[in-house]
């Protein structure tokens, strides 16, 4: 399917990775429209860092994906659906589960509910690595079992299922994206790499971290982004699951080593409150992407150093939107 001309439709488009599909998605001659979770104040979000003449391309439509009206509204008119919008802290999962269950699996029956009605031509949904749980086995393929470790998992499953049953039992163009463990600029330091880098910026020796010994799958915003947008594209992945991710794995420990090299040296030390419920932790993750390779022709094309070097310049330059003396969930 070709999307170039069409008008396109990404919940939580104003987010880390919403931002950066939105601004590739001007660029591929597509119009964007988002939908931004309204507040009292209404910000663009990270799409105050986007240029300005590819925001001036965005419309911005504020709601909730838990309103089922401003949902149904925003989808009318558009072809694709890139549903983006969720909770996705984990550790404030354990807080406050509920508004988990309402933003992931209500709103994204809202978003699918909707799509059905104005007969959209495709939703790409949007999937995460922590619905497989620590690995079974490696690396992880779209086979392996999805296991409920923490509230925010077990929400994000529920929402894969219910994906999974409107394109079986409504015939609904479906493709789900199950990206590992994203990074980059403009992502918020409640993930672990802006937290090291803002902490190291300020001078803080030792860095301040959780569990050292987990193994993630970091890949690069822009490349993911390339994967959602393929996955739109291509006709063949309907009905389908993708993994998108590098296929290397880096523990917490060694990652914070390698970004205090990066930023003229220091030392790390663990702290028991950054720490997950034990049984909760997710041990490794490590991506199989054969599929998206084979199916959507997708490739990671930028390595964790040179991600590394974007986001540290990034954070850099933005120092006054991080807060390296606060744990922030």
């Amino acid at each position: 399917m070709n999307l170039e001309g069409q008008r396109v439709l990404i919940t939580g488009g104003t987010g880390f990775i919403g931002s950066h599909l939105a601004e590739l998605l001007v660029r591929n001659g597509c119009k964007v429209r988002v939908l931004a979770n309204y507040k009292s104040q209404p910000s663009p979000g990270n799409l105050a860092f986007v240029e300005q003449a590819v925001r001036d391309e965005i419309e911005v439509v504020w709601g909730d994906v838990c309103d089922r009206d401003s949902v149904t509204g925003v989808v009318n008119g558009v072809s694709t659906v890139f549903h983006l919008s969720a909770l996705i802290g984990i550790p404030y999962s354990y807080i406050a589960p509920a508004s988990y269950v309402q933003t992931n699996i209500v709103g994204t029956l809202n978003v699918l509910q909707a799509c059905r009605m104005h007969d959209v031509q495709r939703i790409v949904h949007t999937s995460t690595s922590e619905a497989f749980g620590s690995a079974q086995y490696t690396p992880m393929d779209e086979k392996h079992p999805l296991v409920g470790q923490s509230p925010y998992s077990a929400t994000k499953i529920g929402a894969d299922k219910l994906a999974e049953s409107f394109a079986c039992s409504f015939e609904m163009p479906v493709v789900t994206v199950r990206p590992f463990n994203v990074f980059g600029p403009r992502q918020s330091d409640r993930a672990i790499i802006p937290t090291i880098i803002a902490q190291r910026l300020a001078g803080k020796d030792p860095v301040r971290i959780g569990d050292p010994s987990p193994r993630r799958d970091f890949t690069y915003v822009t490349d993911t982004a390339r994967g959602f947008l393929r996955a739109a594209a291509c006709d063949e992945a309907v009905g389908g699951a993708f993994n998108i991710g590098n296929g290397k794995s880096i523990s917490i420990g060694e990652l914070a080593t390698k970004i205090c090299e990066l930023t003229g040296g220091g030392t790390f030390v663990s702290e028991t409150h950054r720490t997950r419920p034990e049984k909760s932790e997710v041990s490794e993750l490590l991506c199989d992407s054969s599929l998206a390779r084979e199916t959507l022709g997708w490739q990671p094309e930028v390595t964790l150093e040179e991600g590394l070097g974007h986001t540290v310049e990034f954070i850099r330059q933005h120092s006054e939107s991080y807060a390296p003396n606060e744990y922030r969930v």
